[in-house]
């Protein structure tokens, strides 16, 4: 029988442990560097579509969209590698490791991410966090609906969501309750346009993951926040 940790710490990995923004300005420079502003705009129009379609990113999966008309083009076949050996590593956040190094004495962190099965996977794996998390890493195409099956895989008494998306953190806190402290990151494009009308606003709000170095556990107990979560 799985004997339940106290806290289990679930890690976002885009724009909360990594900066992907960063990425993906460069994944657009090299797409314009090798196919010109129009191509590297409908190949940002192909992904969009995807997105929208199947609700998280899929760089690869549009890549394969992007190919059409371009089957002969010398840099075509590059992009492929461009994706998968990107240095990920360059892209984590200052002070990233170093708060899943402090978050392992408070309990057991966890990635809990969305995207494909491929390029998300390597993308975890090159950066380095694969082996920070010693392998303890889950990717559902929407996370939100699998926390079930997260509870199955990582039982625990309390769990902590770290996310730079606020409405995703609004959304599994009516779904968990106080089983679930939610943190939110201000980071990357989705923690700037977050709405003011949240319901329920996150538990905590951190300006950068390095601020967690600074955290004990029990800021991120059901206690602490009935004295009133930081403003929004």
């Amino acid at each position: 029988m799985l004997t339940p940790d106290a806290v289990v710490f679930l890690l976002d990995v885009d724009n909360t442990l990594l900066d992907n923004d960063r990425f993906a300005d460069d994944l657009g420079a090299q797409l314009e560097q090798s196919f010109g502003h129009t191509e590297r705009e409908r190949y940002w129009a192909i992904y969009a579509g995807l997105r929208d379609a199947n609700g998280y990113a899929d760089y690869l999966g549009a890549l394969q969209l992007f190919r059409e008309g371009l089957d002969s083009h010398p840099a075509l076949l590059q992009m492929s590698a461009y994706l998968l050996e990107y240095p990920f590593a360059e892209r984590l956040y200052p002070h990233a490791l170093e708060a899943i190094a402090h978050l392992r004495t408070l309990g057991r962190p966890v990635i809990l991410s969305d995207g494909d099965v491929v390029f998300q996977p390597r993308k975890i794996q090159r950066s380095g966090l694969w082996d920070a998390l010693h392998g303890e890493v889950l990717i559902y195409l929407h996370k939100q609906r699998m926390l079930a099956a997260m509870q199955q895989r990582f039982a625990a008494a309390h769990y902590v969501m770290i996310d730079d998306k606020p409405q995703l953190l609004a959304e599994m806190k009516q779904r968990l309750g106080d089983r679930l402290t939610t943190v939110f990151v201000r980071q990357g494009h989705y923690a700037a346009a977050a709405p003011a009308d949240l319901d329920p606003l996150p538990d905590l709000v951190i300006a950068c993951i390095g601020d967690l170095r600074r955290r004990k556990l029990g800021d991120f107990l059901p206690a602490a926040h009935t004295i009133g979560a930081p403003a929004y």
